[in-house]
């Protein structure tokens, strides 16, 4: 661990943000919704999407933009579908009931398929497909965002980060879990680089004059991310067909807003109403052995030989368990000197206890 990291235990995470949510109105149970959300993504070492972002939710709960206690609703259902109203939730409460919505229909129907409108920022996708996982099936979750995007051969950002997620169970506790942005990387990456100070890589963002960049603070300003696969040459036109392929699963089949007609998350101050998906299958109802061929699978990639003898190949979720397994053995999240300043910060203007560090 560097000189500039600290440690901050998992339940101390979890307790700062319930403390700022309810701070500012959130009751109880939505507040620690999110706690478990935000403290999962810093666990996996998503850090974009962890306690990054808990000023972001602060604020929109203070400026009224969202309701924290609000109830999501089925408007109209299937079998095996539903649509959903979110109400202006929280993203962690939209998107745990619609989960859990699609995992019941799914074990009744074999699928369960539920879209939603009138939802907010929801954090890491894999979130919602982890919890379908863990029930023994194959979860899907997908979100549109505000623009930050910029399609290929395009000056401006008009499509959305839009993440999607896909988690199935392999034998023995293993399992497959992609969880990513359709960018090349998610914005808060550029948040967290401009937090420590440090400079962003090539391929990540463009500037103003849409040429590639290295601040942080001038891709944040300009807001044109990126599509997975960068620029036309090196293929980016495929991250700008996920993106649009996601706002197909959720804000054009949900009603909610789309594309550019999305406000920006940072500066907006009516309601987000973004379009989520989230997907529940059941293997069972397939050929047989679905977990068992996972794992062939999986277990045969990991063990090719690889370019780099100190950096073996993994699968999706692999850096992910290396990082849990790290924090376990350290007892505890490593953040940026930088990261727990600007939480003392919060705390404060709060009035709430500051996070305690190890």
């Amino acid at each position: 661990m560097s000189t500039s990291e600290r440690l901050v235990p998992l339940p101390e995470v979890k307790r700062f943000i319930v403390d700022c949510l309810m701070k500012v109105g959130a009751n109880r149970g939505p507040a620690l919704e999110m706690a478990e959300l935000l403290a999962a993504a810093d666990y996996r070492g998503h850090y974009s999407h962890g306690m990054n972002r808990v000023d972001r939710y602060v604020n929109d709960i203070q400026k009224k933009i969202v309701e924290p206690n609000a109830t999501p609703v089925i408007l109209q259902e299937t079998e095996a579908t539903a649509l959903v109203d979110g109400r202006n939730a929280l993203g962690a409460t939209v998107g745990n009931f619609c989960m859990k919505v699609a995992m019941e229909k799914a074990h009744k129907s074999g699928v369960g398929w539920v879209v939603a409108r009138g939802s907010n920022h929801y954090g890491i996708a894999g979130w919602y497909a982890m919890q379908a996982m863990e029930k023994g099936l194959m979860g899907l979750s997908f979100s549109n965002a505000s623009p930050s995007m910029t399609p290929t051969r395009a000056k401006d950002a008009a499509m959305g980060a839009n993440p999607l997620a896909v988690a199935a169970p392999a034998k023995d506790g293993d399992a497959f879990v992609l969880d990513m942005a359709t960018t090349a990387v998610a914005v808060g990456k550029v948040e967290v680089q401009k937090r420590k100070g440090e400079s962003i890589p090539e391929g990540w963002a463009l500037d103003f004059q849409g040429k590639n960049t290295t601040d942080p603070d001038e891709a944040l300003r300009a807001g044109k991310m990126l599509p997975v696969g960068g620029l036309e040459t090196t293929s980016g036109y495929k991250g700008y067909g996920l993106s649009m392929a996601v706002e197909l699963f959720c804000g054009i089949l949900g009603g909610a807003l789309f594309g550019p007609n999305i406000g920006q998350w940072f500066t907006n101050t009516t309601e987000a109403n973004l379009g989520q998906c989230f997907i529940a299958i059941d293997p069972e109802c397939f050929a047989p052995g679905f977990g068992g061929r996972l794992s062939e699978l999986m277990n045969y990639l990991r063990n090719m030989e690889p370019i780099n003898p100190s950096k073996p190949v993994l699968v999706p979720g692999d850096p992910e368990r290396i990082h849990m397994k790290l924090v376990d053995e350290e007892g505890g999240i490593r953040y940026h000197e930088n990261q727990i300043k600007a939480w003392m910060v919060l705390a404060k203007t709060l009035g709430v206890n500051p996070i305690n560090v190890m």
